[in-house]
């Protein structure tokens, strides 16, 4: 089973100073030691913005991709498809959290979404489960 970690998951785990940072490192140390971690490529470009934005250390962000992560996700049609009907259905969701969601969805092998957004963990319908961070 491989997971999927969205932005909130990766910055909580990356960010001491998080409200997301205790559940984040707790639930990322405990996953990585059983299953691969995977990221879209959103996750991977909004993480990689606040280190440029000076929010985190850029060769800490990029050791942590290289280390913990098994793969960054492709957004391709298929997936942004699955955005633009997740979106349509729930409307409080976020474009960038729907694709994190999607490509999820799309991917065979993912069957857990860790997540520290309210609204992606009220999305019904997943194939995939959602761990949400609190």
């Amino acid at each position: 089973m491989a997971v999927v970690l969205d932005s909130d998951a990766v910055i909580g785990f990356l960010d001491a100073g998080d409200a997301l940072h205790a559940s984040a490192d707790a639930a990322i140390r405990g996953l990585v030691r059983e299953h691969p971690l995977l990221v879209s490529a959103v996750t991977f470009a909004e993480v990689l913005t606040g280190a440029r934005l000076g929010r985190h250390d850029e060769a800490h962000v990029r050791g942590f991709f290289d280390h913990l992560i098994s793969a960054v996700l492709p957004t391709d049609a298929g997936v942004a498809d699955k955005a633009a009907d997740l979106r349509a259905r729930h409307r409080a969701l976020r474009m960038p959290d729907a694709l994190i969601l999607a490509t999820a969805e799309t991917n065979a092998d993912v069957e857990l979404i860790v997540s520290g957004d309210s609204h992606a963990a009220k999305v019904r319908g997943l194939r995939c489960r959602v761990k949400r961070l609190i």
